[in-house]
């Protein structure tokens, strides 16, 4: 299918999108990491996943440079500032750390889908200068996906033995 005006608007809004999710994942993560003193595993995991969404990000704004578009300061702001209620939420919880590991399993879900959507629209569209940035934030996703699946166990596990041991357990 060709480059028409209407898929073209799709895909655009698609990456827009993308980047204000990129930014939201930041405004979680980061005050996450920062809170983190108990689970050097998830703060070494999560900051290594910082500086991948940095780079989805770039992708993302070089994918619009070629487009002749930017990414939407607006949208990048309202996602920031609802990630960082959603970090805080988390602040109170006596488990902070479990339900972080939650809503970012199902965080990283969410983008896994944004990706496989636009990596779509890309196709259809005949986007395909758009493919490997996108299969690359693709497979980080999967990858984060699958630490934090991998590693659950053990996040809960010492959450339980920090707790019998009388200390710290929330992060």
């Amino acid at each position: 299918m060709a480059d028409t005006s209407a898929t073209r608007e799709v895909f655009v809004s698609g990456l827009k999108n993308a980047h204000a999710m990129e930014n939201q994942a930041l405004s979680i993560m980061k005050p996450q990491l920062s809170r983190i003193e108990n689970y050097p595993e998830v703060a070494r995991r999560l900051e290594e996943h910082i500086h991948e969404t940095e780079g989805q990000m770039s992708r993302i704004e070089e994918l619009l440079q070629q487009l002749e578009e930017s990414h939407s300061s607006v949208k990048d702001m309202a996602l920031s500032l609802t990630g960082g209620m959603a970090a805080m939420g988390h602040t109170v919880a006596g488990d902070e750390i479990l339900k972080n590991s939650f809503a970012n399993y199902a965080f990283e879900h969410f983008e896994i889908a944004a990706y496989k959507s636009l990596l779509t629209v890309a196709q259809v569209g005949g986007f395909s200068f758009a493919t490997s940035a996108l299969q690359m934030n693709l497979q980080q996703e999967e990858d984060m996906a699958k630490w934090i699946d991998d590693n659950l166990r053990s996040v809960t596990t010492r959450y339980i033995d920090l707790r019998e041991a009388g200390e710290s357990a929330k992060v």
